[in-house]
């Protein structure tokens, strides 16, 4: 992780990436460039909500789940392997010199990592009933067709973390909640319960870390694949506001939605959008307000500094 807060004054915002290397995947938010047994996987400032990419990059939002990521990184190796291999621009340079010329694109937002072959499931992890568990829930009292305790209020807490797998969909497409049976018959029972066992230990460390500062770890995904040599590795972004659900403690309340530090503000807006009959959530989504951009950039630079305990930027002034 960087050790140091950024100068925000060489920072733009980044909505596409263009790097002269061949590109191995392009997703809603990062691009993977292959640099033979290793790759350069760069966090744009590119933001999605319903499935759909917006037009609007937010500011700083790729350097902050990379430097998110590799803090984690840093406090969950005891528990097993991640695939990062360096994080801060200097090391990545010095690790692959061909990289350097490009150095002022990718800087802080870049990540260089082994190469893996990602498991076909991605384990999420929940603390607290929300999001489309408690829309199952609310219709049925089940979570992915198997029933739960009876009478959970929405963002109540479950008597103990739930591992809940689910599908992991190609771009455009909704993933899909599992059973953990399902799991075994997709990977094998073996494999699925050592995912299962690393991602709760994952889930309670993270939890308890959040937890001493005043964060409250809703819930969270993890991606793992195999390594070159076989063992499983973390992979990908790491209890980031784009894969979990970062509730400040001091404003919990049980029995409805929650304030977060992610990007509510963007669906807020989109929803808003919707009910005035403005957009019907299929592709090309719409821009957002300058206001929204704003507010959403700096609730992840907020997550950032609550997390980490330092902030990003060595400015005041992030626009």
């Amino acid at each position: 992780m960087t050790e140091i807060p950024l100068d925000a004054s060489r920072t733009i915002p980044l909505h596409a990436i263009d790097l002269p290397y061949p590109l191995l995947r392009q997703g809603k938010v990062r691009s993977m460039y292959d640099l033979g047994d290793r790759i350069l996987m760069v966090a744009s400032d590119r933001i999605s909500a319903f499935d759909c990419v917006i037009p609007n990059p937010i500011h700083h939002k790729g350097a902050v789940l990379t430097q998110l990521s590799a803090f984690w990184f840093d406090r969950t190796s005891a528990i097993v392997d991640n695939h990062r291999i360096a994080s801060s621009p200097e090391s990545i340079a010095e690790a692959a010199p061909e990289l350097a010329a490009t150095i002022d694109t990718w800087a802080h937002r870049g990540m260089l990592v082994e190469k893996a072959m990602p498991f076909p499931v991605e384990c999420v992890v929940r603390g607290f009933i929300s999001g489309s568990a408690w829309k199952e829930y609310r219709a049925h009292g089940t979570l992915a067709g198997e029933p739960l305790p009876e009478g959970l209020k929405e963002s109540e807490a479950y008597p103990t973390p739930i591992f809940s797998p689910s599908t992991k969909a190609e771009q455009g497409l909704h993933d899909e909640n599992i059973t953990f049976d399902q799991m075994c018959d997709i990977i094998g029972m073996e494999l699925a319960t050592k995912l299962r066992d690393i991602s709760l230990a994952l889930y309670t460390a993270g939890r308890d870390t959040l937890r001493e500062r005043g964060i409250i770890l809703a819930d969270t995904k993890y991606e793992f694949g195999q390594g070159s040599d076989g063992r499983i590795i973390l992979i990908d972004e790491v209890m980031t506001p784009d894969s979990s659900r970062f509730w400040p403690e001091s404003q919990y309340r049980v029995g409805g939605g929650q304030p977060s530090l992610d990007k509510q503000p963007v669906r807020d807006y989109l929803e808003d959008m919707v009910g005035r009959g403005e957009w019907d959530k299929t592709p090309p989504a719409p821009e957002l307000s300058a206001e929204v951009v704003q507010t959403t950039s700096e609730r992840y630079l907020e997550a950032f500094r609550r997390v980490t305990g330092h902030e990003l930027y060595e400015r005041e002034n992030h626009d």
